[in-house]
């Protein structure tokens, strides 16, 4: 699985082409780890922002015991749930867990809803209003 390959080629022609001379070795996380990643992922409240290839990312650092490089602070809650080491690249990084509500999007009436891990757009409607909730930190 090349996954995480695709996904670089798709951001740029340009570094598909670099990705071509340079040596890297691609790996793909074993099945436990990446429902590893996928509990982890679920309990930060991540698990509906995080792409497939976010999973992997998470569970190969997870499987290897890596610091995980990112931007993405979604991943960088994760880790910090997970307990493992994270290092931003271009941004300063999120310095605390994050912890996610649902509000509603016509009335903002705030969900007590505690398992918020679903699919974007799957989060169920306002028992007021019966206008969507959205996700948002809080």
């Amino acid at each position: 699985m090349f996954s995480q390959r695709e996904e670089l080629a798709n951001l740029s022609t340009d570094r598909d082409m670099l990705l071509d001379g340079a040596d890297l070795q691609w790996s793909t996380p074993s099945d436990n780890s990446l429902e590893q990643a996928s509990k982890v992922a679920t309990e930060s409240g991540d698990l509906a922002g995080l792409s497939l290839v976010d999973l992997e990312i998470l569970a190969l650092a997870l499987e290897l015991e890596a610091t995980l490089v990112t931007d993405d602070y979604r991943l960088q809650n994760c880790c910090l749930v997970a307990g493992i080491e994270h290092q931003p690249v271009l941004t300063d990084g999120i310095s605390e867990r994050w912890q996610w509500q649902l509000v509603c999007s016509g009335c903002g009436t705030i969900s007590n809803e505690q398992n918020i891990s679903k699919k974007r757009g799957e989060y169920g409607n306002c028992g007021d209003c019966g206008s969507p909730y959205n996700i948002r930190k809080k």
